[in-house]
């Protein structure tokens, strides 16, 4: 799945997400580049972006870094994904940039970056795995 494919099943999918307001800047078949722009709604006490945000981000994007190599598979899950806050992200522009570090059968694994403009340096680096379901053999 392309970029453009891969928002148009995800607002399908998951209308919810538009309040993340992400874009796929670049995805192929081992990086994913997305951004969004962290708001009001986005920030904890002190004006800087909540983990929360920061973790929704890095789940979506290993989430959509997964569909983009099997196709649109809607109950792929998250079995982990271990963040480390490394620096004060800035209201604005976020943008996590990732790479697959493994595809197998029923888990893979990713590898991310989490950068804010204005910020020298990642805010965040994480990890994560996903679960891909098993594909039912077609009824005849």
């Amino acid at each position: 799945m392309n970029g453009q494919e891969l928002e148009a099943f995800l607002y399908e999918e998951f209308p919810q997400i538009r309040s993340m307001d992400c874009k796929v800047l670049h995805v192929d078949t081992e990086s994913i580049e997305i951004t969004m722009q962290a708001k009001q709604e986005h920030l904890r006490p002190g004006g800087t972006v909540s983990g929360p945000t920061m973790m929704s981000l890095v789940d979506l994007a290993m989430y959509l870094l997964v569909l983009a190599q099997i196709g649109p598979v809607a109950l792929a899950v998250t079995t982990n994904l271990n963040i480390n806050f490394l620096r004060k992200p800035e209201p604005g522009n976020l943008i996590v940039k990732g790479r697959l570090l493994k595809l197998g059968k029923t888990l893979a694994s990713g590898d991310f970056t989490l950068h804010s403009k204005g910020v020298n340096g990642p805010v965040a680096h994480a990890t994560s795995t996903y679960a891909i379901p098993p594909v039912k053999p077609s009824e005849n």
